[in-house]
């Protein structure tokens, strides 16, 4: 039987691995069969996760992030976890190959999925205009005519914050009103860089190796315009990734799973969490390495705490 399984390739998964391998726990962490690094893989340039003056591609750093990892003896496996038995003690995880795994205790660190528009180009450009985040990408769009797709507040939020950098937003709404809170709304409309475009859908996006604007469905008429942007940012949430323990882990009300605190304890002994998967705010790299190094410790002391006989303090230590 295992110490620890962690399950999650993304910051919060790779630095709980490095903590919990360093603290000679022996770790597994099962990454994916498909791609492994979550969503930084999607990223090119990342200039604000410390220790990297230049900057690194995304992929490079998830790749040093796993280098490290397995210099202190974790073990990655390529493969899906397809069901958590997380009662008693011995927790289990089935993997897609049939094989299943038994550890004292899981780290669950899935991250979350940004909503994605499902339209020609949106993939092929993403990292080349198309962004999800604002706070990691806004940088590179200085004195850029940028658009942002949505009209909840996390739309607004992004094109306020794009104003700080670009010379021209505009907002792309499917509606002539907005789902977003008032403030938000004010604050918006008071910028004077900040154009709405309303009751429009985006159809696609335009470029071939970079974005160069959006092609738009009036949703009213159906006429279909073309809008000159160097960059799109798509703002129309994002779902954490919890779809394994439903029913079996609390979650909040913003859908991610419910900790102790500041803690990553989950509310089944044994069980923690780490990264996007809880945080439905900050959703940065750097925060979620951090909360992966709370989950390793956490699981640190719990087993500490078990291997001292001592089962009723472990669910709290």
């Amino acid at each position: 039987m295992r110490q620890v399984i962690i399950i999650g390739s993304g910051p919060a998964g790779f630095t709980a691995a490095i903590y919990a391998a360093r603290a000679n726990l022996n770790p597994v962490l099962v990454a994916s069969s498909v791609e492994v690094g979550g969503e930084l893989m999607k990223t090119t340039e990342v200039e604000n996760f410390p220790g990297f003056p230049e900057g690194i591609q995304g992929p490079d750093l998830m790749a040093k992030m796993q280098e490290q990892a397995e210099r202190f003896g974790t073990e990655v496996l390529y493969d899906d976890v397809t069901e958590l038995d997380l009662d008693g003690d011995v927790k289990k995880v089935t993997l897609g190959s049939g094989t299943v795994l038994e550890a004292a205790s899981i780290i669950y660190a899935t991250g979350s999925a940004y909503r994605t528009l499902g339209i020609p180009g949106e993939e092929r450009l993403s990292g080349h205009g198309v962004s999800w985040c604002a706070t990691c990408d806004g940088f590179f769009f200085r004195d850029r005519t940028i658009a942002v797709v949505g009209g909840g507040d996390s739309a607004m939020e992004e094109a306020t914050f794009l104003t700080k950098f670009a010379s021209k937003v505009y907002v792309i709404h499917r509606k002539d009103t907005l789902r977003a809170s008032k403030i938000m709304q004010e604050r918006a409309f008071a910028n004077d860089k900040i154009e709405f475009i309303w009751n429009s859908a985006v159809e696609e996006v335009l470029g071939e190796d970079a974005t160069t604007g959006v092609r738009l469905r009036n949703t009213v008429d159906g006429t279909v315009t073309d809008l000159p942007v160097d960059g799109l940012f798509i703002a129309i949430g994002n779902d954490p990734r919890t779809h394994l323990v439903h029913g079996k882990l609390d979650l909040t009300p913003e859908g991610t799973i419910w900790v102790d605190g500041r803690s990553s304890r989950t509310s089944v002994p044994g069980v923690f969490a780490a990264g996007d998967v809880i945080d439905p705010t900050y959703r940065q790299a750097v925060t979620a390495a951090g909360s992966g190094t709370v989950a390793a410790l956490d699981v640190e002391h719990f087993l500490a705490a078990l291997s001292d006989g001592t089962a009723a303090e472990a669910a709290l230590a």
